[in-house]
């Protein structure tokens, strides 16, 4: 699949669409793979020294979001409607990187899959399958 939407057009939707807030950065956009980050801090912590839960799967929900944008456009009122995820790992309190990868894209409903990863990783720390409603 070809994106609509090219890597700057995207941002542009994202800084748009969240204006309040820090918005993660889009690294990578080819076909139906966008890799995505985000820096983190001590507000993003837990106990033990690790990435918070929430932080990941907002992280893994915006680049599914991002991801249907690219092919559908700026449908910015697409809407989660069903969000699973496996914690793998303790993730270190260091960056996140998300890679989606748009895995079926209907009139009504895309389907992501997701990975994410400690800045400077190869092991996933989660893995998620978002599926967004488009109106």
């Amino acid at each position: 699949m070809t994106p609509v939407l090219s890597i700057e057009q995207l941002q542009q939707v994202l800084v748009e669409s969240f204006p309040v807030g820090d918005v993660p950065t889009i690294e990578s956009l080819e076909g139906d793979v966008v890799v995505m980050s985000r820096g983190v801090d001590d507000s993003h912590g837990r106990p033990g020294g690790t990435l918070s839960g929430p932080t990941m799967m907002a992280l893994a929900d915006l680049a599914a979001w991002v991801i249907t944008m690219a092919h559908v456009g700026p449908v910015v009122l697409a809407v989660t409607t069903s969000l699973h995820i496996d914690f793998l790992r303790k993730p270190e309190l260091t960056g996140l990187v998300a890679r989606a990868r748009l895995i079926k894209l209907g009139k009504r409903l895309s389907v992501s899959d997701v990975e994410l990863f400690s800045r400077g990783s190869d092991q996933l720390v989660a893995k998620a399958q978002v599926t967004y409603s488009i109106p």
